[in-house]
């Protein structure tokens, strides 16, 4: 059967390069990408479109059934520091939009699900160095509650009733090409686009706070190889570790030094500053690396390149 891919929540962060990558790997007619709103972008004008509200199980039924659906990637969330501000909504839209995806595979009319977890399912109790794929989990965030029972959930749908769920602890994610949206490793992505433009940046982190972070580039290979990966080499079916590189704003800081000897950056943590320091510096994703041989290409140092490469090529011309 052919791979027919619906992609909810697509012109977000993730959503907005996964969808170009599915649509290059299985061809553009196989992949219907979908989001609440239609913009004028790239997701919207180089494929198939249609909007939908995730949270509306009778639209993403229709989709699926109009479409033939096999997979569903659902990328719909609100994100750690929006969620702060509005917990109601986005315990909402993160826990009933994977319900409605669950039941729709429990009742046979989808093959596979994929839903990203994230880092925010660990918390201040949890091994901070290293942290490992099965250890304490209370998270102290509302973003971060709703994947950690997303997670029990996706586990509980596959154990009971045979749903080809699979999931990945994202860490903070990188891009060139998409704005920051509204995460507590965001200001990674935007100190890269204030050094070229002003020279300088403000951190709303600490200059010591490391996180684990990943190239979206990566993390986009990540997705498309698990659900690659033969259903027996996925032993875990709540979500799984995954890491490439950690680092500090400082430390970062420093690597754009390299290209920008001018550059300045300064500290004013902020709420995020308790997000922050309540996850992970460090994850042990070795499970991943051994069940289904994730392999991160970038570091810190050939992300920082390929970045300043791409935003001065396609955004800044200079």
């Amino acid at each position: 059967m052919e791979t027919k891919i619906l992609i909810i929540g697509a012109c977000g962060q993730i959503g907005t390069e996964l969808t170009a990558k599915l649509r290059t790997t299985y061809g553009v007619n196989n992949v219907i990408a979908s989001d609440i709103r239609k913009l004028n972008n790239d997701v919207v004008n180089n494929g198939i479109f249609e909007v939908v509200n995730a949270l509306d199980y009778n639209q993403i039924e229709h989709l699926i059934e109009q479409y033939q659906i096999t997979d569903v990637y659902l990328m719909a969330a609100l994100l750690s520091a929006t969620a702060e501000k509005n917990p109601a909504f986005a315990w909402d839209l993160n826990m009933n939009s994977l319900f409605h995806v669950l039941n729709l595979a429990k009742a046979g009319k989808i093959k596979k699900i994929f839903w990203p977890s994230s880092i925010a399912v660990f918390g201040p109790t949890t091994p901070r160095k290293n942290t490992p794929q099965y250890t304490i989990m209370e998270p102290s965030t509302v973003y971060g509650i709703s994947k950690q029972t997303g997670e029990r959930w996706c586990e509980y749908y596959h154990n009971q009733y045979g749903v080809d769920v699979r999931s990945i602890r994202y860490p903070g994610l990188i891009s060139w090409s998409t704005e920051a949206g509204g995460g507590t490793t965001d200001y990674a992505v935007d100190i890269y686009h204030k050094a070229i433009i002003d020279g300088k940046f403000t951190s709303f982190l600490s200059e010591n706070s490391e996180l684990p972070m990943m190239y979206m580039d990566d993390a986009i290979k990540a997705t498309i190889a698990i659900m690659q990966a033969p259903a027996e080499q996925i032993k875990i079916r709540s979500s799984y570790n995954l890491a490439a590189m950690s680092f500090t704003p400082k430390q970062i800081g420093d690597e754009i030094k390299k290209h920008y000897p001018n550059f300045e950056l300064r500290y004013e943590p902020d709420f995020r500053q308790k997000i922050a320091d309540s996850w992970p510096a460090s994850i042990d994703d070795t499970s991943a690396r051994v069940d289904w041989g994730w392999k991160n290409d970038f570091d810190l140092e050939n992300m920082t390149v390929d970045m300043f490469k791409n935003l001065k090529e396609h955004i800044y011309n200079k």
